[in-house]
């Protein structure tokens, strides 16, 4: 039996936009997760979401190897894997006004504070997240890190472009390895979410 193709994608150019409809088989709702993982969230998340695509960007190779084999299992024609650092790939591979989410499940804490100026959200990434967002597009955080959570709610609450939402419960209920880690050690996940205005 043959192998199924794969789904990572490799773009022939990171200096230019994505064309997402090279991407796809068909135009649907961008949906964007920043750190996959092994690709537990989204692998259920767009099986669940047929109706929408989704760009899973992990730069590890090897997780990005588990996302795709658990998307070819699934056999899923809306999943594209993605190695790059996230943070550009928001700023400079996005267009504009094209992702209708962003999940950022458990991003890496930088714990120690001399390290905190490598945290994914920051600032700056509200700005390129607003910017890569459509209107009334959604930026869904999780952590088990109190400190970075207090962090992303300071982020979000000054950035005049987001509005604080609730989490749905279906997303909610969609865990990731860490989160399944994490609850296993009685570890709190910590969430929040941002509406674009």
């Amino acid at each position: 039996m043959d192998k199924p193709p794969s789904l990572i994608f490799k773009p022939a150019t990171i200096l230019e936009r994505l064309d997402l409809a090279a991407l796809f088989p068909k135009p649907q709702p961008l949906e964007v997760e920043l750190g996959s993982g092994d690709g537990s969230f989204i692998a259920q998340w767009s099986a669940a979401h047929p109706e929408r695509n989704f760009i899973g960007i992990e730069r590890l190779l090897g997780r990005l190897r588990k996302i795709d084999r658990k998307g070819q299992r699934a056999g899923l024609t809306n999943l594209r894997p993605l190695r790059l650092e996230a943070a550009y790939v928001v700023e400079w591979l996005l267009p504009p006004a094209s992702v209708t989410a962003m999940h950022i499940y458990f991003p890496d804490p930088w714990p120690k504070r001399k390290h905190r100026k490598n945290r994914l959200v920051n600032e700056r990434f509200a700005e390129i997240a607003a910017t890569a967002l459509a209107p009334g597009g959604f930026v869904h955080l999780r952590t088990d890190d109190a400190d970075y959570f207090s962090q992303m709610l300071d982020v979000f609450r000054a950035n005049a472009a987001f509005e604080s939402v609730e989490t749905p419960p279906d997303l909610a209920a969609v865990v990731t390895d860490f989160e399944r880690d994490f609850t296993a050690r009685g570890v709190p996940t910590l969430r929040c979410a941002w509406r674009k205005r």
